[in-house]
């Protein structure tokens, strides 16, 4: 048989998997049931599935077979307009942290639940409450974080954001006051939309949220409510320090406020991190006002952009209602995704994940001091995003533009104001980006932060199309 006429039955097979005939994961026949059925050679058999490895549309595993493979998904960028020929296709909008060793270590943690016995248990609807084993699990997570919780108070959200959700439908009531810090993380802004909750924008500083801040809103109108990222600040990178923690606490306690504390990004910050420089991120506000404050985190960044579990934890006194709000929501976790992440807190997965996580942001982080010298970037140096001011006369609206015709997406800092009581659209904004480093390769990553170098260097009008 000709050479050409194997690479005619690959492209068959790989015209099948094109069309959705052949699934990722879907295994096929051994090579001799393979030459059998297209009534070929076993040696021209072996050379299409050569081929098809080559290709990188099946995936070889030993003593199990040959299985299709699948897709790769470049992460493309959310343009407001469409790169000039050539330009690079890079990211830096959305964080995807992923490591090389984690779909091993995930499918590891996967295998048990193939049974038919447990798959059928994983596969029943689970609850706020989920499982036994998956309270214990996630307590166990988060005292990583600082918080000694009991197990009987967490409770589960199909992501992070529905448990932010259910926390603040238990807070605020519509049409009241949440106070946040003025450059927040963009999805509050559209979760207080959707349930008629009114943003107050609090001034911050480097240190994080500004008790005195807090005390004048609250005495220009009754907050209800107070939104806050003590660590890792998303965008400005910012680590509230013990001190601080303290004194918001104690605020709390003297205002009758309570506070949604987001702890998504705090894996990332604690002893022994790289890059993370010397000190802690201090102890959450969970626990210095456990009476006083509901803790939201999830899963997904820890371990993959795919895997959604969002984690909440609230005083005793509430856990009724904010498993209500979750029920109420449709916010609860699937069962399927529960239980695989239950396992993967238990049997070391999580943990061999997050730790190559942490060296991952901090070699990005490298990146970013090497590509970004002499200009004015805020980030903490285990992170995996960095808060850049751009230089005059760049506007952040014109340099969103000009490194999209290059095929690179940045976020300006309009899309993290908040705008004051009665204002339309935004609040005011700085002249600044953030850039999010996870989700390209990290030689596209310095190559798209070179190329952002260079347009920055130069100047606006430079950059506009012939």
């Amino acid at each position: 048989m000709a050479a050409e006429e194997y690479q005619r039955i690959a492209d068959a097979v790989a015209a099948e998997i094109a069309d959705g005939r052949l699934r990722p994961g879907d295994r096929l026949p051994t090579q001799r049931a393979f030459a059998r059925s297209r009534r070929i050679a076993d040696s021209t058999a072996t050379r299409v599935y050569r081929e098809l490895a080559r290709r990188g549309l099946t995936v070889g595993e030993v003593g199990r077979g040959t299985y299709v493979r699948a897709a790769q998904h470049a992460p493309g960028p959310a343009l407001a307009e469409p790169p000039a020929p050539g330009a690079l296709h890079v990211n830096l909008e959305l964080n995807y942290p992923v490591v090389p060793e984690q779909a091993a270590l995930l499918a590891t943690g996967l295998t048990p639940l193939l049974r038919p016995d447990t798959l059928e248990a994983a596969l029943r609807p689970a609850g706020p409450a989920g499982t036994g084993a998956a309270r214990d699990a996630a307590a166990a997570l988060l005292a990583g974080t600082g918080l000694r919780t009991e197990p009987d108070l967490v409770r589960f959200a199909g992501n992070g954001r529905q448990a932010m959700a259910g926390a603040l439908a238990c807070l605020v009531p519509p049409g009241e006051r949440l106070g946040v810090e003025s450059l927040t993380y963009p999805m509050v802004k559209g979760i207080a939309a959707r349930l008629g909750i009114t943003l107050v924008p609090l001034a911050t500083d480097d240190q994080g949220l500004r008790p005195d801040a807090v005390r004048a809103a609250h005495r220009a109108a009754p907050l209800r409510a107070l939104y806050v990222q003590p660590t890792l600040h998303n965008p400005l990178g910012v680590t509230m320090p013990a001190e601080r923690r303290g004194e918001l606490a104690a605020l709390l306690e003297e205002l009758d406020l309570w506070a949604v504390e987001d702890a998504i990004w705090s894996f990332l910050k604690q002893d022994g991190s790289p890059g993370a420089g010397p000190g802690t991120a201090g102890p959450p506000l969970a626990t210095l006002a456990p009476d006083r404050t509901f803790l939201v985190d999830s899963l997904s960044k820890r371990l993959a952009p795919g895997l959604t579990i969002g984690l909440a934890v609230a005083p005793a006194s509430h856990t009724d209602r904010l498993a209500a709000a979750l029920r109420s929501g449709g916010w609860t976790a699937t069962g399927f995704a529960l239980e695989a992440s239950t396992r993967w807190m238990t049997d070391g997965s999580l943990e061999r994940i997050v730790a190559a996580k942490r060296r991952d942001a901090a070699a990005r982080q490298a990146l970013v001091k090497e590509q970004l010298a002499g200009f004015s970037v805020h980030a903490d140096p285990g992170s995996y995003f960095a808060w850049w001011e751009l230089p005059a006369p760049w506007r952040a609206e014109m340099f969103l533009a000009a490194a999209a015709r290059r095929g690179i997406a940045v976020t300006p800092a309009a899309a993290f104001a908040v705008a004051a009581e009665g204002a339309q659209g935004t609040g005011p904004a700085p002249n600044a980006v953030r850039l999010a480093l996870a989700s390209p390769p990290p030689a596209l990553l310095s190559q798209a932060l070179a190329t952002l170098a260079a347009l920055a260097h130069g100047s606006p009008d430079d950059s506009l199309p012939e």
